[in-house]
């Protein structure tokens, strides 16, 4: 009998086990009858096992499989089970992303659809999650909080945040006898970015130099902290099982992280309508896009004459009137300030961290952004940064966008297929099938010698006004492509740029001997990170050479 027993069991957990494999390789002969080339997929991860494993980083992985096919403009691969078709031609890139958008609206739900209004499974709700008509009304809804108008509205505060970090350094030189300790920069500039997003998100005036143990900075950190055991699984369940997580409402964030920002914006929400405190801040403006008064304005439209290169222009998605639709309840307000947050608490940290140290590497980079900087403040005549004068440092803005080519944050983009699309070139027409993905490579087209020369090179002359002319459409795109880009371009681009002036004004960025280079990457699935830090000097600049506005 037991005998039977065991012998039933066994069989039922080899049915089980056949079915699962049957199941996850169910497409795993889907590209054989496209007329592209594919990676041979693997069982249970397709294409993506070193990726998964962290046997490489998101940026590396993408950039081999790019070089796989230097003569195809698209192939195939596989994320787990699913089919994905890598776009590598820039036209075909512009043509799905932009022209016939209506096909590839949304991203793939890696962390769940959206649920009921009130669910507390947040990463569902926000405008990177966001599907179909319910993206289309959030993106026009928020829109307006992003435009130069906005950011003029905001830049007092992503000022303050830069000159209280630069006050911290040089009272830390100041004690330490005219030298800094090497830094870390990812750190440092986690700190900054953090200080920035409580205050101009959250409503809070956070020092995260001087209390470098404070709630916010300790419960962000966790939030973005892609690498635990936890997000690896929830990945791995909802590329599998999307359905039963969906209904499990297992969310991206961690419970006690969403908790904590939960709190604080109830509690800001609730102090500002008790006191009638208006701030210029997110929060505010999330709040006037609650009650439906957050609108496009004449002023709005007046945006500076000199805008960055990498800035990203409003699709007419963003720009349209969102359709009839319920006010943005308190969880999808929430939500948007959990997305801000992960974008300006990682990407914009990492930007910093790899443009300070190409501007350590290329002196002559340094050298001469500097004197744009000290030209700037002589036309300023004591008067302090504005948002528009910052616009208007060419050098600065070619600086930054060689940087965001050569380290980009996002190292690809995806889209999911919403109906049959017929792909064609000169060479063949090929169907994507509903419910397949595409893959954008931005990291790996940035690194292509045939856009980009000696790409390895640290070179912001390519941006110039006169190269910048020749950049063929399609093969620059730091902040995305299309409607679905990234809407706080602007933003981010403000912050980048107003804290390299500020620091520049104080200190050198100078190579120390625990300076890697090159420097190594984090591995596994994650935006641009680094696996052991980097580290560099700050060197504090001659009074004859700093400006003592921020001493």
């Amino acid at each position: 009998m037991d005998f039977e027993v065991i012998s039933c069991t066994t069989i039922l957990v080899v049915l089980l086990v056949y079915a699962v494999y049957k199941y996850i390789t169910r497409n795993n002969r889907y590209f054989e009858t496209k007329p592209i080339p594919s990676l041979t997929p693997e069982p249970i991860f397709g294409s993506t096992r070193q990726l998964m494993l962290s046997k490489v980083s998101s940026t590396e992985f993408i950039r081999s499989v790019y070089a796989r096919f230097p003569n195809d403009k698209v192939f195939g691969m596989f994320d787990f089970g699913t089919p994905v078709f890598v776009v590598r031609d820039p036209e075909l890139i512009k043509r799905i992303a932009i022209k016939d958008f209506d096909h590839f609206v949304n991203h793939r739900p890696m962390f769940g659809r959206n649920t009921e209004p009130n669910s507390e499974a947040l990463f569902a709700k926000t405008l990177f999650a966001l599907t179909d008509q319910q993206w289309r009304d959030m993106r026009a809804t928020l829109s307006p909080a992003f435009t130069g108008n906005k950011m003029r509205q905001m830049f007092e505060l992503i000022v303050d945040c830069s000159v209280q970090m630069v006050r911290f350094y040089r009272s830390q030189a100041a004690e330490a006898g005219g030298q800094l300790p090497v830094l870390e920069l990812k750190d440092v500039f986690a700190r900054f970015a953090n200080d920035v997003i409580a205050t101009c998100a959250f409503g809070l005036e956070v020092n995260s130099f001087r209390e470098p143990d404070n709630a916010f900075f300790a419960n962000g950190k966790q939030l973005v902290n892609f690498k635990r055991a936890s997000i690896f699984l929830k990945m791995i369940g909802y590329s599998l099982f999307p359905r039963l997580l969906e209904k499990l409402q297992v969310d991206l964030f961690d419970r006690e992280q969403t908790q904590f920002f939960v709190r604080i914006i109830r509690d800001t929400v609730r102090a500002r309508e008790t006191a009638g405190v208006v701030r210029m801040d997110m929060i505010q403006l999330l709040l006037k896009a609650q009650k439906g008064t957050l609108k496009h304005t004449g002023a709005d439209k007046e945006e500076p004459t000199v805008d960055g290169f990498a800035t990203v222009e409003e699709s007419d998605v963003g720009k349209a009137d969102p359709h009839q639709r319920s006010p943005i309840s308190e969880m999808e307000l929430i939500a948007q300030c959990l997305i801000f947050f992960l974008a300006g608490f990682d990407a914009v940290s990492a930007t910093l961290t790899f443009l300070v140290y190409e501007l350590a590497l290329n002196r002559d980079v340094q050298d001469k952004l500097y004197e744009e900087i000290v030209a700037t403040e002589q036309m300023l005549a004591g008067k302090p940064l504005s948002y528009d004068r910052l616009q208007r440092m060419r050098y600065m803005d070619m600086v930054v966008s060689e940087s965001l080519r050569k380290w980009t944050t996002a190292p690809f983009a995806d889209r999911v297929c919403t109906r049959d699309y017929v792909l064609e070139t000169d060479e063949y027409q090929c169907t994507i099938d509903k419910g397949t993905v595409v893959f954008l490579p931005m990291a790996a087209i940035h690194h292509d010698p045939q856009y980009y020369p000696a790409p390895e090179r640290f070179d912001p002359e390519r941006f110039n006004e006169q190269n910048r002319a020749n950049i063929r459409p399609g093969t620059y795109l730091p902040f995305g492509v299309g409607p679905r880009s990234c809407i706080g371009s602007r933003f981010a681009l403000m912050e980048v740029k107003a804290i390299v002036y500020h620091l520049l004004q104080s200190f050198s960025f100078e190579r120390a001997p625990e300076t890697q280079v090159p420097p190594k990457l984090l591995k596994g699935f994650a935006g641009l990170g680094l696996d052991k830090g980097l580290y560099l000097q700050f060197k504090v600049r001659d009074a004859g050479q700093a400006s003592n506005k921020d001493a």
